[in-house]
Parts: C-alpha cells; structure tokens; sequence
C-alpha cells in the first residue's frame, strides 16, 4: 500500500482514535506501578513474604524490557497495526489469568507473558499517533502521549491501593480487561487502514536468546540470592555466571551481527552513552524508593494502600506543572547544569526520607513525595533530550529503544536490590538493637499491670523492635539510593553541550 497516501483523520474520529491509543499507552505503563502499593496484600493472598510478592514488579519490567527493542522487527515483519492487536490481545487475556493466579510461580509466569505482551504497545501506540494526526497538529499528538506516560504511575498507586483495600488484589489484573477492550474497538474501527507494508526481515535469533539469558540470569540471581543465601549457594553463583558470560556474549555478537536485536552502535555517540548510565543510575536509585516507600508505610507503618497509594501519588502533582517550565529552561540553560541541579534536588528529597521516623504523621511522609516532583522533568525529559542530542535520525529508533531497555532493566533491578538491602539492613539493625536494648524488662513489668500476659508483652516488645529495626533498614536503602542519584547527577559533564534543537529527542526515548 502507498503510506503516503493515508490521509489523516479528522474531527470526531480523530479525538476518538487518538483517546484509544492513549488508553493503551496509559494502561500498559499503569501496569508497572499499580501492584507497587499491593504487594503486601498479594504476598498475604499467596503466602509469601513481601519481598517475594515484589517478583511480581520485576518480572513484568524485565519481560517488558525484552520486548521494546523488537518492536521494530515485530511492525516491519507483521504490521504496526496487526502487532498493536495481537499485543493488546495478550495484554488483556494474561491479565485476567494474573487475577485468576494462586501460587507466586504461576503468577510470576503468567506477568512474564503479560509483559511480553505489553512492551510493544508503548512505542507503537507513539508511532500511530503520529500517522493518524495531521502534520500541523503534532505536537498535540505527542503531548496526549506524553500526559499518559507522564499520569499513568501517578494513578497508578492509588488505583491499586483502592482496590486492594475495598475490592481484592485480582482486581488490579481483572480492571484491565474493561479498558483493553475499549481500545480493540476503537482501534479496530479506526486504526486499520494505517496498516504500514510488511517485509520479511531476519531476526537476530541469537542476540534474542543472548539477552534473554543474561538479563533473566541476573534478575533471578537478584531476587532468589537473599534466600539462598546469596554467593553461598551453588545455583546462585551459577546464575552470576551465566549472567556475566551471556552479557558479555551478547555485547560480542550485537556489535558484529549486521541486524542486532539491539543496536549497540549507536553507543560511540558520547551523549548516548553518558545518558544511557545516567538514566540506568537514575531509575534503579528512583524506582528503588518507589517499591520501597509503599511496602514500609504498609508493613510497619500500619497504613492501607489507598493511604499508601495516596502518599506515592503526590509525585505528580508538581512533576506534571514544572515538565512545560523544565523544557524551556533546558532550551535556554546549558541542559547538562539543569540536568546537574535537577539530581541534586532528588539527593536531597532522598535525604528527606532518611530521617523518618514511626513516630512521623501523614504530612511528614509525603513532603518528601510532593517535594520530588519538582526535579523528575529536569531528569527524565533532560536526560532523554542529552542522551539523544548527539544521534542522527536514521539511528533515532534505535536509540530510542535501547534507553527504554535500560530504564525498564535498571528499575527491575532497583527493585531487587532495594528488598534484599532492606531485609539486610534490618536484620542486622535488629541484631544490634537486641544486643544494646535498655529497659526492656521495666517495660515489659508495665504492660504486665496494665493486663497484659508475659507472652502478650514480650510479643509487643519484638513488635517495637521489629518497626524500628525496619525503619533503620530503610532508611539506609534511602542513603545508598541517594548516593546513586548524587554520582548519577555528575554524569552528563563528561559529553559536550548539546547545540541545535536538542529537545526534540525527548518524544522517542518515552
């Protein structure tokens, strides 16, 4: 078919066609944060322990992360139009099937094929906006996209929390089947005739299998090593090597394969790679606190996760009025200066957390929430824009493609490491406490003569003990986090200024 010729819709049908591709994006990237605040209700439905439930965040990321750099492939071998279906097909029938899960194995599983599902639908859902709209109305096409992509983990919390207290967590897999088919039949109805041509393209087979096996290596090195006591146990130090030895394969052969499943390439532009390691630091240090923060108001705090849901929200209150102000000052400032500033605003809202305490009300928990919208533009659209500065157009897609991969990975992995320091910390924190503990016996006397039994009072003087410990866990995971945004923020003065009009590659790196 001539592509060119598709003449682009108009009026109703266009407003319609575009809220159902704006759906699809919106409910995809909903997808990786509306379990954060449901952990601790999954893990109780399933019998696990919360940093168990928490496989079921990475192994969405990690499936999810996999898929993007095929999306190219999958449009060019099947159509953008016929893949969109198929993904949005699966998106829906795996979620129904998470809901309907009642072991963590199956569920895990089963959010794996979910994310494999939902991983193309974020760069096809951009890529079909922009051939339904009008030339002169493209900018609005992308700033629908990027209000979804920017709004979906603000809801995305306080949808979960809502459900899981008043509904039951199945019912944060089973809501999407309602939207999903919205946007079947809006996009069936509207979308078919901008079906792009189809050619049989080679997939690199072999870089496929590569990346699958270091990067679900290392992921499950990640989530398994704490119970197994990590280097410790045989099947954890072999899952460390493969992982190292599939990277280090996968670099080889990316690098000499004439159609890699992820361009390596593109790396010998500077920008791109000093970007690429700022954005893997900046999401692993960010997401870390994202999975964290819920799990500690919830299992230590005494909050429900609408409450919980509520204080993680608060994120996107000032990030969504300052990513207009953050774009016109990177036009006018060095980017890498509003970059630099940007991060160290986050090391500070970082720092905020450290010092929180049981005994801190609502407010005090939330400051840190709300304060942290007003530097995530300068870092998420300014080291987007930096990273792709540097890249010609005929390598854009490509590039666009790896710095999602390793967003998506590096928050996977954040998640990991964020529960295994957690539990860490705390352990050791409660090993200390016992050890140094003063008064526990007067203590214990008193709540006897208010009517407790022996039993009853030493179990509330482990429960004090267990909350303090957890605090003092946390609060060093929010230290390392901070840490990691501190050497993150530095980063972009290793490539020069970006000249030109830089920030037009903000859109494809979504």
């Amino acid at each position: 078919m001539a592509e060119s010729k598709i003449e682009p819709l108009t009026g109703f049908r266009l407003t319609l066609a575009a809220i159902g591709l704006a759906l699809a994006n919106f409910i995809v990237i909903l997808d990786t944060t509306i379990t954060n605040v449901s952990v601790p209700h999954i893990a109780g439905g399933l019998a696990i322990s919360p940093s168990q439930g928490t496989w079921t965040i990475t192994s969405y990321a990690v499936a999810e992360a996999i898929t993007v750099p095929l999306t190219g492939w999958l449009a060019t071998r099947f159509g953008t139009y016929r893949t969109l279906l198929f993904s949005l097909s699966g998106f829906a029938l795996f979620s129904v099937l998470c809901g309907m899960a009642r072991t963590i194995e199956l569920l895990v599983a089963l959010r794996v094929l979910q994310g494999l599902s939902g991983g193309p639908l974020m760069p096809l859902t951009q890529t079909l906006l922009m051939r339904i709209y009008p030339p002169e109305k493209m900018t609005g096409a992308m700033a629908l996209w990027g209000v979804t992509t920017i709004s979906a983990p603000i809801f995305g919390p306080i949808i979960g929390g809502y459900i899981s207290d008043n509904w039951s967590w199945p019912w944060i897999f089973f809501i999407n089947l309602p939207v999903v088919l919205i946007c079947l039949f809006l996009v069936t109805q509207l979308i078919a005739r901008y079906e792009t041509d189809t050619r049989k393209e080679r997939i690199d087979a072999v870089g496929l299998g590569l990346l699958v096996l270091w990067v679900g290596s290392f992921q499950l090195m990640l989530d398994l090593g704490r119970e197994h006591d990590w280097f410790a146990s045989t099947g954890i130090v072999i899952l460390a090597i493969t992982a190292v030895l599939g990277f280090c394969a996968f670099v080889i052969w990316e690098l000499t394969d004439t159609h890699p499943v992820v361009d390596l390439r593109v790396l010998r532009h500077r920008s791109l790679w000093v970007g690429t390691i700022g954005i893997a630091m900046g999401f692993g240090g960010m997401f870390s606190m994202i999975v964290l923060v819920p799990l500690w108001l919830q299992s230590v705090m005494g909050y429900t996760a609408s409450e919980s849901g509520h204080a993680m929200a608060l994120v996107g209150i000032f990030a969504v009025f300052m990513a207009p102000i953050a774009g016109k000052l990177m036009e006018r400032f060095d980017i890498r200066l509003c970059i630099t500033l940007g991060m160290l605003w986050l090391v500070v809202v970082s720092l905020m957390r450290t010092s929180w305490t049981t005994d801190a009300d609502f407010w005090a928990l939330a400051l840190p929430q709300l304060l942290q919208g007003f530097g995530m533009p300068f870092f998420f659209i300014g080291l987007m824009s930096f990273a792709m500065s540097s890249v010609p157009a005929q390598e854009t897609a490509s590039a666009a493609g790896l710095l999602s991969f390793m967003r998506t990975v590096s928050g996977a992995i954040g998640t990991a490491l964020a529960t295994a320091w957690w539990d860490d910390s705390t352990r050791i924190a409660r090993a200390e406490m016992v050890g140094t503990l003063n008064g526990g016996r007067d203590v214990m006397a008193k709540m006897q003569a208010s009517g407790m039994t022996e039993p009853q009072a030493r179990a509330a003087v482990e429960r004090l003990v267990d909350a303090q410990a957890a605090t003092v866990g946390a609060n060093h995971v929010f230290m390392i986090a901070a840490g990691i945004l501190f050497v993150a923020a530095w980063l972009t003065w290793l490539a020069p200024r970006p000249t030109g009009n830089f920030m037009s590659g903000a859109g494809g790196g979504h």
